[in-house]
């Protein structure tokens, strides 16, 4: 049974194919017709690597017990006939759990032991590291063997609660450490794992989808990197409620604390439907019921009612195994589905062809400019030459005197350009440097005796607070900068325009605005932690520790991204023009030297304007080639399909 999602996410992963083919003929262009450099393709080929390693990540979020495993085993795992992941009465998913499939290897779970918590390193950072994890095979051909490894998920261990305060998962005030209970006096269990990784053959896992299963709040007030980084940076959050129960004051804490202000696009789920089916109320009573439930929700965490859904996991779960079709209607699984599909695909989907479009949509807009006035020259050429049939020598030779006397003069104005080109490059990368290690560690170690001596949220606070104004501060500057530098190349495009003849083209302004809000919401983030009352009025070494590590490795990763866009739009905003400048020299010259050959040979003429028409067909195949690969890159239906430009691509010479 295909549903909804997985049809939306197959379409989305063809149109995805269809961008990488669209980017690999510009290559092929590129290195066809000599256009090619170190700079470009590095740009080209990391950006092929990122849509193709590209995966859209939904996150499940709620308290215990609210069925965020049972739903996933219904959304996702309905072919294997059974529950895949543990999902019983009480406690399930014991860690975080990634879902996704890696087509480098066999089916695989990786658990990473408890004890790494001990650690600096992230989790981010101890995925890089495979010798750290523990390595199970998932046989799929086997449900009972499968089954079997899949219980390691839901593993503890008792320890003592000295250990348990060491490992940051046991605080006598703090009532976020749910997953830890008291065992025998002095001894806890504790979860065996702190993350788990399950590469699985799944279809929608194969298109990029990954799914994290989240154990509930004990992992989100414990692993910061779970609120810093991998919930802010999924692509849908979704977060459940029971029915019977509405929005509870712990699932409103968690609600406001983590998913309300760092995800950007939630949606709400009512489970357990199912209990609502009375057969002592009718379809209408039982159906208003529902509503009501919904729209208290609605109110209660600030949601659009479309992002408020009620369903039944248990048995969508079971209709599915069965094939009931009746009782998959009614257990409301659709509609989440149906929601999923209409509004996350699109909206990915917009993402990255915004991204390609940020990336190289520039490069194809020059390289068409360029085809485009040689296409150009190569007519104004046709025109002179038939001018010139019949004519004597004297006038091939006022010809080359008149070209080199043009050329003279453009050279002198590129030399001009050149001169203020390197100027405001030298001075881009003065500024850019205030976003490299060196000021960045600067300030983080300014403040660092005092907070590795208090590990308090006030010192928390106090550091974090330099970090973010610093990053403020050189944001201001470089957009600033930005603006100047595009007013200035505004103004050499249209120099170049009125003297040579150049499209007159405006590159778009510099767009820090994702990086400013991420750090926007990192701050936030960070506010809230250390203005929580149960931070501020219990000492939280551990945590406090953990969550500093977790928002320094964030703001590296934005200081890093910050300069990398910086840098990028620096060196390609003169792009275009920098290639027009190159092609109209080659033209230039390559004029002179035939009116050189003519006005030594005045009978050559026709021989050359033969040989102008051959290079204007070609001219006009590439155009047209380009005009296919731009389409490809917009996502539009195209006359050729992406093998056929290819080819098209590599027989031109």
């Amino acid at each position: 049974m295909t549903s909804q999602l997985e049809k939306e996410v197959a379409q989305y992963q063809e149109w995805r194919d269809q961008m990488v083919a669209g980017i690999e003929s510009y290559k092929s262009w590129l290195d066809t017709n000599g256009y090619a450099d170190i700079q470009q393709s590095l740009r080209i080929y990391d950006l092929i690597e990122s849509l193709r390693n590209d995966r859209m990540t939904l996150a499940f979020l709620a308290e215990f017990s609210r069925g965020k495993t049972e739903l996933i085993n219904a959304m996702f795992f309905s072919d294997f006939k059974q529950r895949l992941l543990p999902s019983n009465v009480g406690r399930t998913t014991m860690c975080p759990t990634e879902i996704f499939h890696d087509p480098a290897e066999e089916p695989y779970i990786r658990l990473l032991p408890i004890e790494t918590r001990k650690r600096q390193e992230s989790v981010s950072a101890l995925k890089r590291q495979p010798v750290e994890w523990v390595k199970i095979r998932l046989n799929v051909d086997s449900r009972e063997e499968t089954t079997q490894a899949m219980q390691h998920l839901v593993e503890v261990k008792t320890v003592s609660i000295e250990e348990a305060k060491s490992l940051g998962l046991w605080d006598d005030t703090d009532p976020m450490a749910t997953t830890v209970v008291i065992k025998d006096g002095d001894r806890v269990d504790i979860p065996s794992w702190r993350h788990a990784m399950i590469s699985y053959p799944h279809p929608l896992l194969k298109s990029g989808l990954v799914v994290l299963d989240t154990p509930g709040l004990n992992a989100l007030g414990t692993e910061p990197e779970l609120t810093l980084s991998i919930i802010p940076n999924a692509h849908a959050v979704l977060f459940l409620l029971a029915i019977d129960t509405g929005v509870t004051k712990s699932d409103l804490d968690v609600w406001q604390k983590y998913v309300q202000t760092a995800a950007t696009r939630r949606i709400a789920v009512l489970n357990k439907i199912d209990l609502m089916w009375d057969d002592l109320k009718s379809g209408d009573e039982i159906a208003g019921d529902v509503e009501r439930q919904l729209e208290a929700t609605s109110m209660l965490l600030t949601l659009p009612r479309t992002h408020v859904l009620a369903l039944s996991a248990q048995k969508a779960l079971l209709a599915r195994i069965r094939g009931d079709d009746a009782l998959l209607t009614r257990s409301g699984i659709a509609q989440l589905e149906q929601l999923l599909a209409s509004e996350i695909i699109p909206a990915k989907q917009e993402i990255m062809r915004a991204a390609v479009q940020r990336e190289i949509g520039s490069m194809v807009d020059a390289s068409r400019l360029a085809v485009a006035n040689q296409l150009a020259a190569t007519r104004t050429e046709l025109k002179e030459l038939a001018a010139m049939s019949g004519k004597s020598r004297s006038m091939a030779q006022a010809m080359v005197t008149r070209l080199e006397a043009d050329r003279k003069k453009y050279h002198a104005t590129v030399q001009t350009f050149r001169n203020t080109y390197n100027t405001v490059m030298n001075q881009g990368a003065t500024l850019l440097k205030q976003l490299d290690e060196g000021p960045l560690e600067a300030i983080l170690n300014k403040d660092h005796e005092f907070i590795k001596g208090a590990w308090t949220t006030a010192g928390l606070w106090k550091n974090m607070q330099a970090l973010f104004q610093h990053f403020t501060g050189v944001s201001k500057k470089i957009l600033n900068f930005a603006n100047q530098i595009k007013g200035l190349v505004d103004a050499t495009y249209a120099h170049f325009h009125e003297k040579f003849g150049f499209a007159r083209l405006s590159p778009p302004a510099l767009n820090l605005e994702k990086h400013t809000l991420t750090m926007t919401g990192l701050q936030e983030t960070a506010r809230q932690f250390c203005h929580d009352p149960i931070n501020v009025m219990t000492e939280k070494h551990f945590l406090v520790a953990k969550f500093y590590d977790g928002l320094v490795a964030e703001a590296r990763q934005i200081f890093e991204m910050t300069r990398v866009d910086a840098e990028a739009w620096l060196k390609s905003a003169l792009g275009p023009l920098n290639l027009q400048i190159k092609d109209h020299e080659q033209v230039l010259s390559r004029r002179i030297e035939n009116f050189k050959k003519i006005r030594d040979n005045i009978s050559s003429v026709e021989d050359r304007m033969k040989q102008v028409e051959k290079l204007q067909a070609t001219l006009q195949q590439q155009s047209r080639v380009l005009a296919r690969i731009k389409a490809a890159l917009d996502g539009e239906d195209i006359v050729a399909t992406p093998p056929v430009i290819q080819r098209e691509a590599a027989t031109m010479a």
